[in-house]
């Protein structure tokens, strides 16, 4: 199968509700990156966080398997530190090799909980 996606992304909305209706790990508030490698090698991603009033954090870092899927919750993210909860962010994502970003957030602040889900922008560098 040919290589698809591409090699940087960007997600500019990012947000990580501190409260959860319980502590399942299904069912705390959370943030994902969803990822998507159809070629063959693996691809070596990094993502950078933006804030809108102190400087960026990043790069974490991830790897996602040839011909793989990877479903990363920035929950789980801590070095070089851990993701702020209750803080607006945004994240660029770059990737060695062509994959797809789908943005995932599971708000369950109340009992009647949010799902937001969306494909990441894909950006094209100059």
């Amino acid at each position: 199968m040919q290589s698809i996606g591409r090699t940087m992304w960007a997600i500019p909305e990012g947000y990580i509700p501190s409260d959860s209706v319980s502590d399942a790990h299904d069912l705390v508030s959370h943030e994902a990156a969803c990822f998507l490698n159809t070629g063959d090698r693996d691809a070596d991603v990094r993502i950078t966080l933006f804030f809108e009033n102190r400087a960026p954090v990043g790069p974490y870092r991830v790897k996602v398997p040839a011909k793989r899927t990877l479903h990363l919750r920035f929950n789980d993210l801590t070095d070089p530190a851990p993701v702020p909860r209750d803080t607006s962010y945004a994240s660029i994502i770059e990737a060695s090799e062509p994959v797809i970003v789908q943005h995932t957030r599971l708000d369950s602040r109340q009992p009647a909980m949010a799902l937001l889900s969306t494909i990441a922008y894909p950006a094209v560098p100059e």
